[in-house]
């Protein structure tokens, strides 16, 4: 199949309801059992789809599976910056659905486990992200407000830096690893988690996914400015 010719490129936070590290990474059940939660986003510093660019756009969503994401039947309500164009809206939306995207790709995989599509919300989203001091944030106001700071060592209290490695990894390669703070209201998808999973890594997808060379030579200049 030819795929329209798209990218977009920047950081992304996300977070859920697992413990730290995210027992999905390992292809385990979550830490639930029976449920997964959370929520993202991503500044998108580069991007395009055919001509119409999407610099300097943001985007996110929040999500609930009643168990394992592979199992589906997930519920998901897309973030969407209220500046784009209707060009642009309709390029992300293309982009984020999977519809341009080849299967066993991140968009892809995840539109598949989604059995529930709320509408989209369109706001300002704040957006921040500190890879180095494994701190980020964003908020749609009234909606969600989520936050990242490092995880803490319960011995001493310092910071405690880590890493999760995926060398086949379909959403990022390398991300850092943090401790999640989030709260969600409305459209039943309330939430009110804390001290829970949460990552900070550079993003560069297209049709086929992972753009690898550019995650990794972003992902190395963010972490050494």
């Amino acid at each position: 199949m030819t795929y329209v010719d798209w990218k977009i490129k920047g950081p992304k936070i996300g977070g859920c309801s697992c413990d730290y590290g995210c027992p999905c990474e390992f292809n385990a059940r979550p830490t639930l059992g029976n449920l997964c939660e959370g929520a993202e986003a991503m500044l998108i510093e580069e991007g395009y789809f055919g001509d119409v660019r999407l610099d300097g756009l943001k985007v996110g969503a929040r999500f609930r599976w009643p168990g394992a994401v592979h199992e589906g039947g997930g519920t998901a309500q897309g973030f969407v910056d209220k500046n784009a164009t209707p060009e642009q809206v309709d390029a992300l939306f293309k982009i984020l659905s999977g519809e341009e995207q080849e299967p066993t790709t991140l968009f892809n995989i995840y539109a598949s486990t989604i059995e529930t599509e709320l509408d989209p919300i369109f706001a300002d989203i704040v957006f921040e992200c500190d890879m180095p001091a494994r701190r980020g944030r964003f908020v749609v106001d009234g909606v969600v407000e989520f936050a990242l700071e490092p995880i803490k060592n319960p011995v001493t209290g310092l910071d405690h830096f880590a890493q999760i490695v995926l060398p086949h990894g379909f959403e990022f390669r390398t991300a850092e690893m943090a401790s999640a703070r989030f709260v969600s209201k409305g459209d039943g998808l309330e939430m009110d988690r804390g001290k829970r999973y949460g990552a900070l890594f550079y993003a560069a997808y297209g049709p086929y996914g992972i753009i690898a060379e550019e995650t990794d030579a972003a992902m190395a200049a963010a972490m050494a400015s």
